[in-house]
């Protein structure tokens, strides 16, 4: 569907973000930024977009130096709920506390964005965020869920994109934001700065 124009690094080991651009024909080098989550540790006044912002500028700082000629893109995804940022579980009774406090509630996804030029200038970021509201979680359908090992290295501690799909009673805005990329959003970025074009 697209074609590459100019080297292009994802500052990520997710394979979720690997597989969107992979499905639209986007040719990339993929490599893991080593940023810890900790990072996310807020500011104050910074509002949960600019942390998921700042964090995704973090992670394509960290891999540039290492490939000056590339165009690094950034990415981080989080889950809020009235303000609280959830990321990922550190065990399976973190992960089903989570979820308890998710059911039959709405809540933000939010993914920060940010695209890096050659030798490291700042060329554009931001964040998405879209809605997702959950259904009414059952303890059992909790814990039956937790066991399927899934939850454990996503941020909310579900995946949309896989078993935690029953959980998703309606999504208001990108889909592929709650994957872990805005894939719409991210290709316009990259044919605007002529990264890709139409195949």
């Amino acid at each position: 569907m697209f074609k590459t124009l100019q080297p292009l690094i994802l500052a990520s080991e997710s394979p979720r973000r690997k597989r969107l651009l992979e499905s639209v024909g986007v040719e990339f080098k993929a490599y893991p930024s080593g940023i810890n989550e900790s990072i996310r540790a807020d500011y104050p006044g910074e509002t949960p977009a600019g942390i998921a912002e700042r964090c995704a500028c973090r992670k394509a700082d960290s891999v540039s130096p290492l490939n000056p000629a590339a165009w690094i893109l950034g990415a981080d995804t989080t889950v809020v709920l009235d303000g609280r940022i959830f990321g990922k579980p550190s065990c399976s009774a973190e992960a089903a506390q989570m979820l308890d406090m998710l059911s039959d509630r709405t809540h933000e996804v939010i993914t920060g964005m940010c695209l890096l030029g050659p030798r490291g200038n700042v060329c554009r970021g931001g964040a998405i965020t879209t809605l997702v509201r959950f259904k009414s979680i059952s303890a059992r359908e909790i814990e039956a869920y937790v066991k399927t090992g899934e939850p454990l290295d996503k941020a909310g501690s579900y995946g949309i994109q896989g078993i935690g799909a029953f959980l998703v009673r309606s999504v208001e805005g990108s889909y592929t934001n709650v994957v872990g990329l805005p894939l719409c959003e991210t290709l316009d970025w990259l044919i605007d700065e002529n990264i890709i074009e139409p195949a």
